[in-house]
C-alpha cells in the first residue's frame, strides 16, 4: 500500500474501518504552528454524520494527539494523531465475506492483497480513514490561514436538483444512493505556486482528491466547457488593479502552465454514489466462484456530497503546505 502523499509535508494514513484506531501522521511541518484542540474537534464535527440523511455510524472521534506537538505548538517532529472507532458492528459484515459488492473494493483489495484484507466495513478503503485526515488538515488549515490563505467546499448539487436533503431522502427511501457536484475555492494563495511539468498544482491537487473514496471526477476552472469555446472565450485577460496584476475573468481557475497567478482556484469535484445500497444487486461470491444477489446490510450513507466538503477542504489544505513548503521552505509555513 502506498498510504502516503507528499515531498516536504507528508502526510500518511493508517487504520480500518472496524479496526481499534484509525489516525494520521503529519510530517514535515515546521516548528512554531500554533495548534488548536478545540479547532481540530470543531472540523471533525463536519465530517461526522447528521440526521437522516446520512449513516446511523456516529463516533465520537475523540482524538489524541501523541507525538509532535507540545504547548500548543508543533515541535517539527512528525504529529501522530489517534482516533478511536468506538462504534462498531462488524457482525453487519460476516454474512457478506466474499461477496462482491458493486463499485466497491471488495474484490479489487482481495486479489491485490491476497486475501489478508481486513473486509470489515471496507477496511482500510473505508471512508472512516477520512477522519484522519481532517485532524490533520485542520493543523495545515491554521498555517494557511497565517499566511493569509483561506479554502472552502460547498455543495453545487446532488443528484442534478438542488434540493439536497429531498434528494438524499428520495434515494434512501428507494433503498438506493445518489452523488452530488461540489466545488472548491482558494483564496489568498500568492503567485508562483506549482511544480510542471509533473507536479503541476493541478496535478497535485487531483492526486490527492482521487485518493478519495467516492471522488470520480475532477475539473479546473471552466473545466469540459473549455471544449465548447473559442480561445476568445476561454483566455483570461490580464490587467492592473489596485497595482497587482490579475485577470479579469478567471476562466483558467486560478492555474496558468501548472503554476498559481495570484487569482483564487476553482475547481469542482464529481462525487459518485455511495456503492453500499439495500436494494438487491447482481454480483459474485469470489471465494465460492458463484454468481449471487446482494442487498446489503449494515450502516451507510445515502450520500457523502455534504461530508466530503471537509475532507477535500481538509487534504487540499495540507497538499498547500506542501507545496509551499517546496517554493519557499518548510519554515516558511511559520
Amino acid at each position: 500500500m502506498k498510504n502516503s502523499i507528499g515531498t516536504n509535508v507528508i502526510l500518511t494514513l493508517f487504520g480500518e474501518s472496524h479496526g481499534d484506531e484509525i489516525g494520521a501522521v503529519l510530517d514535515g511541518m515546521a516548528p512554531g504552528i500554533e495548534v488548536s484542540e478545540a479547532f481540530i474537534a470543531e472540523q471533525l464535527s463536519k465530517r461526522r454524520p447528521q440526521g437522516p440523511t446520512e449513516t446511523a455510524r456516529v463516533e465520537k472521534d475523540n482524538f489524541r494527539i501523541v507525538s509532535g506537538v507540545f504547548n500548543g505548538f508543533t515541535t517539527g517532529a512528525p504529529i501522530c494523531i489517534i482516533i478511536p472507532n468506538e462504534n462498531k458492528r462488524s457482525a453487519d459484515y460476516e454474512a457478506m465475506r466474499g461477496k462482491a459488492r458493486p463499485s466497491h473494493a471488495d474484490y479489487t483489495a482481495h486479489i491485490k492483497y491476497c486475501g489478508f484484507e481486513d473486509y470489515r466495513g471496507g477496511g482500510h478503503f473505508s471512508g472512516r480513514i477520512t477522519a484522519g485526515i481532517v485532524a490533520a488538515g485542520a493543523i495545515a488549515l491554521k498555517a494557511l490561514e497565517k499566511k493569509g490563505v483561506r479554502i472552502e467546499t460547498s455543495i453545487l448539487s446532488c443528484g442534478g436538483g438542488s434540493d439536497v436533503e429531498a434528494e438524499i431522502m428520495s434515494a434512501k427511501n428507494d433503498l438506493d444512493s445518489v452523488g452530488g457536484k461540489v466545488q472548491t475555492v482558494i483564496t489568498g494563495l500568492q503567485a508562483g505556486v506549482g511544480e510542471p511539468w509533473f507536479d503541476s498544482l493541478e496535478g497535485v491537487i487531483a492526486k490527492a482528491l482521487f485518493a478519495i473514496g467516492g471522488v470520480k471526477g475532477v475539473e479546473f476552472g471552466a473545466g469540459f466547457k473549455f471544449s465548447e469555446m473559442r480561445g476568445s472565450e476561454a483566455n483570461d485577460p490580464f490587467c492592473i488593479r489596485d497595482g497587482k496584476i490579475c485577470t479579469t475573468t478567471n476562466n483558467n481557475g486560478g492555474i496558468n502552465g501548472g503554476i498559481s497567478n495570484g487569482m483564487p482556484i476553482v475547481f469542482n469535484t464529481a462525487v459518485k454514489p455511495t456503492p453500499s445500497i439495500a436494494k438487491e444487486q447482481q454480483s459474485v461470491d469470489f471465494i465460492t466462484g458463484e454468481e449471487c444477489k446482494l442487498e446489503i446490510k449494515g450502516r451507510h450513507d445515502p450520500a457523502i456530497v455534504r461530508r466530503i466538503c471537509i475532507v477535500i477542504t481538509s487534504l487540499v489544505a495540507i497538499v498547500l503546505c506542501d507545496m509551499l513548503s517546496l517554493k519557499g521552505g518548510t519554515d516558511s509555513l511559520r
